[in-house]
C-alpha cells in the first residue's frame, strides 16, 4: 500500500514538470525573439569589397596629388568684366559671323566691301539645286528680303560664272559659301547671319530707307528671273561674220547665252 502511494506520487510529480516545461515552452519566446544574430559570410565578403575598394580610391588620390598641378584659385570678375561678358554672349548669340558695326547695324567685316554697290542688297546665291542645303538657305535669303518688299541684286552663280569670279576676288577666298550677302556695299554675311537679324528685328532697322515695292510686283521682262536670252545671238551664244564668212564667238553674252534683264536689272 506505501509502495502504491509513492508511486502515485512520483507518476504526478512527473505529469506536473512535463506540463510545466510544455508551458514554459509554449509561452516563452524569448528564445526564437532574443536569439543570437547570425552573420552571413556573403556579406562579410561585400563589406571586405567595398573597404577595400574605398582604400584603393585613396590611394589614387594620393598619386594624383604627386603628379598634377594644383588648380589656380578662380579670379573674382568685377562689374566691367561682367559686362563685357555679357555683350560679348549676346553677339556670340547672333551668329558666328555676327560683329555689330554702328554705321550699319550687323556686319561681317566691315573691310570687305563691293564697290558700286552703296545703294543696293546684292545677294550671291544659286538656283541650282544640286546641294539640297545650300539651295534651302539661298531660298530663304531670298524670302526674307521679298518680305520686307525691297529689290535685291540677285546675282546667281549657277547662271553667270563671272559673279562666282567677283564673289571670290571680293573675299579674297578661292571657296566660298553661298548665300552671301551685301548692303550697302559692306559685307553681312551668310544665311545664319540674315536669319538671326530678321529673327531680332535687326533686318528691319538695316532696311530702312531702301524703296518698297508694290505687294506682287513680278517683273514682266524675265519673270524674275533676271536672265534673258541674249537678243543678239539668241542664246546660241555664236555669230556669222559675213566678211569672213566663219563663226564668232558672241560677247554680249555670258557662257549660257544670256544676258542681264534690262528691265529690273539696269
Amino acid at each position: 500500500m506505501a509502495e502504491f502511494e509513492n508511486n502515485q506520487q512520483t507518476t504526478t510529480n512527473s505529469k506536473s514538470t512535463a506540463n510545466n516545461m510544455t508551458s514554459s515552452s509554449i509561452f516563452n519566446r524569448s528564445l526564437t525573439i532574443h536569439s543570437t544574430p547570425v552573420t552571413k559570410p556573403y556579406l562579410q565578403s561585400t563589406s571586405g569589397f567595398f573597404n577595400s575598394f574605398e582604400s584603393m580610391k585613396g590611394k589614387v588620390k594620393k598619386l594624383r596629388s604627386l603628379f598634377e598641378s594644383p588648380k589656380p584659385p578662380k579670379p573674382i570678375p568685377n562689374e566691367l568684366q561682367i559686362q563685357a561678358t555679357k555683350k560679348l554672349q549676346s553677339v556670340k548669340s547672333m551668329g558666328p559671323e555676327y560683329n555689330r558695326f554702328p554705321a550699319l547695324g550687323f556686319i561681317n567685316d566691315s573691310r570687305i566691301r563691293l564697290p558700286g554697290t552703296e545703294d543696293r542688297i546684292v545677294v550671291y546665291l544659286t538656283s541650282l539645286r544640286g546641294i539640297r542645303r545650300t539651295y534651302e538657305d539661298c531660298y530663304a535669303v531670298r524670302m526674307i528680303f521679298r518680305g520686307f518688299r525691297v529689290w535685291i541684286d540677285e546675282r546667281d552663280i549657277s547662271m553667270d560664272s563671272a559673279y562666282k569670279k567677283e564673289l571670290q576676288s571680293v573675299l579674297g577666298e578661292k571657296i566660298v559659301s553661298l548665300p552671301q550677302v551685301f548692303i550697302r556695299g559692306n559685307h553681312v554675311g551668310g544665311a545664319e547671319v540674315i536669319k538671326q537679324m530678321f529673327e531680332t528685328g535687326e533686318m528691319a532697322r538695316v532696311l530702312d530707307g531702301f524703296p518698297r515695292r508694290l505687294a506682287g510686283f513680278v517683273c514682266a521682262g524675265c519673270g524674275d528671273a533676271r536672265f534673258v536670252p541674249c537678243g543678239n545671238c539668241s542664246g546660241s551664244r555664236k555669230l556669222f561674220d559675213e566678211d569672213e564668212g566663219v563663226l564668232k564667238r558672241c560677247l554680249e553674252c555670258n557662257e549660257n547665252g544670256l544676258i542681264r534683264c534690262p528691265d529690273c536689272c539696269s
